[in-house]
């Protein structure tokens, strides 16, 4: 029984896996601007980057919050006909909602119209029994 023990503690391989260790690279950058003073590099490549900007096709586009915007091209962006779309929908909507609150109006007034009829029938037909 203790062999058995102990032959369930020796490891399988032998040797537990160490990874040997990896030297450090040596050039981090083959770009020189890291070498370059702020004011260098201001003049190099301006104060403002601002967003990316590329023509493709002869159209100017601009990159800003995430989406390529069209600058040339047409006198409206991207963002502005999806503004647009998205008002107009709403603005479907809601004359919708208008529309059945205009049904609902009218459906009540004819029952009222209705009821109205219906009790001034009854009196003219008990006032002459009087």
């Amino acid at each position: 029984m203790e062999d058995l023990k102990m032959s369930l503690k020796l490891p399988l391989f032998g040797k537990t896996f160490s990874p040997k260790k990896i030297p450090p690279r040596k050039s981090a950058s083959l770009s020189s601007l890291h070498t370059l003073d702020r004011s260098t590099r201001e003049i190099e490549l301006g104060l403002e980057y601002g967003p990316p900007i590329m023509n493709v096709g002869g159209h100017t586009l601009k990159f800003e919050d995430g989406q390529w915007i069209t600058e040339s091209g047409g006198n409206v962006s991207v963002r502005e006909v999806e503004r647009l779309k998205k008002r107009n929908i709403q603005l479907e909507e809601e004359n919708n909602v208008l529309k059945l609150k205009i049904e609902i109006l009218l459906d009540m007034l004819t029952q009222s119209t209705v009821d109205y009829h219906l009790m001034e029938k009854e009196v003219q037909e008990i006032t002459p029994l009087h």
